[in-house]
């Protein structure tokens, strides 16, 4: 557990070191010069934050949060920063937080806010089948990704604002589920083109080539976080089942010394593939909380603590206070046309940069610890 203190104190760091302008752990950002800006990877933070919050009873949590939020979100509910015309769900992602913050606030804005995302995912081009493009730039493309990046957004919208209509959204995992699972294996393809025309997807099925881990780390973390968001029902039911099978199909594919998971997730012992820290600690966090919320066995929240403590022992460093996460793959992605480096290719997914400290690694592993705190204690 001692370790685990240190991820306390690190905790703390991070917020003492970053405000709005300038947050420690996007190094990305920071390396390119980006400035600050509405983004999924800081959304990935304040969620986590706010889980902090709740469990610590740690008001300091909460307040960086309110503070981080109300700084881009304007009195009429629009978003400084937000680029209209990109049409991306990674821009819906943050919006998440806005929905506790107003129940604890009462500030009009981040409902409104949240109004103003919402008509962001309903002007959101779709492919035949119904289902959202990932982004303007990838015409009727669906990535696992995206998934999480709008569909716990549109849940608690529904929720908190809406008609506690939840079809579209069960729709939607439903086609990603008959279009992208493999039979075989279980696992999930990283993206598909429900056009098929795309120079990276098989021309017959639509689909890429690789099982990318990160991709189905985020489709795994908005399953769980839509079976806590839904009501019990039918609704629920159908995404449970998807979870469910999906992290019976994952857990063979651990690494049986650490419980982590590799790049490639079914290519273990093939030249170059590593076990990657941000896609692990979201197949962690998904096996925590299913196990928490009764729709996983109880085993599945001993494989979560296995790959998390995995987590720590291989990639975790501390110094002089800081910490230091490796194995993070920097970014992955499929095209656009303009760029055929990112073919979905096993070759591809080696070539791209693998970084530490960097959030999109960061986050997840924190989410994954919020988890763990929630275990129950021994002794």
């Amino acid at each position: 557990m001692g370790q685990y203190q240190d991820i306390d104190r690190y905790v703390v760091s991070l917020i003492e070191q970053s405000s709005p302008e300038r947050t420690v752990w996007n190094v990305e950002k920071l390396r390119d010069g980006v400035p600050a800006n509405w983004n999924y990877v800081d959304g990935c933070m304040m969620n986590a934050l706010l889980s902090m919050a709740r469990i610590t009873g740690e008001s300091r949590y909460f307040h960086f949060v309110d503070s981080f939020i109300d700084s881009f979100v304007l009195e009429d509910g629009s978003i400084r920063g937000y680029k209209l015309d990109a049409h991306t769900l990674d821009d819906i992602n943050e919006g998440r937080v806005l929905f506790e913050l107003y129940e604890k606030t009462g500030k009009e804005k981040y409902k409104k806010a949240a109004d103003f995302l919402m008509r962001r995912l309903e002007e959101q081009p779709r492919t035949w089948e119904g289902s959202f493009w990932h982004k303007q730039i990838y015409p009727n493309q669906v990535w696992l990704d995206g998934v999480y990046m709008a569909q716990p957004f549109a849940a608690l919208y529904e929720k908190y604002f809406g008609s506690k209509d939840y079809s579209d959204i069960v729709r939607q995992i439903e086609t990603v589920r008959a279009r992208m699972r493999d039979e075989k294996t279980g696992l999930y393809f990283h993206g598909y083109d429900a056009g098929k025309t795309a120079f990276w997807c098989d021309k017959e099925t639509g689909l890429s080539q690789c099982f990318w881990l990160r991709a189905i780390g985020w489709f795994s973390v908005a399953l769980a976080d839509l079976v806590e968001i839904l009501p019990d029902g039918s609704d629920r039911d159908k995404i449970a089942a998807v979870f469910a099978r999906l992290m019976a199909d994952m857990a063979p594919f651990a690494a049986p010394d650490t419980g982590m998971y590799y790049q490639v997730v079914d290519q273990a012992g093939r030249e170059d593939n590593y076990q990657e820290s941000s896609g692990s600690s979201m197949i962690a966090y998904a096996m925590l909380k299913g196990a928490r919320l009764g729709v996983l066995e109880d085993k599945f929240a001993a494989l979560g603590k296995k790959t998390f403590d995995g987590l720590v022992n291989t990639c975790l460093e501390f110094a002089d206070g800081q910490l230091c996460l490796s194995n993070i793959c920097l970014v992955a992605g499929l095209g656009p046309e303009t760029n055929r480096r990112r073919d979905g290719t096993y070759a591809y997914y080696m070539s791209e940069p693998v970084v530490k400290n960097d959030a999109k690694g960061v986050a997840p592993f924190l989410m994954c610890y919020t988890e763990i705190m929630l275990l129950p204690r021994q002794g």
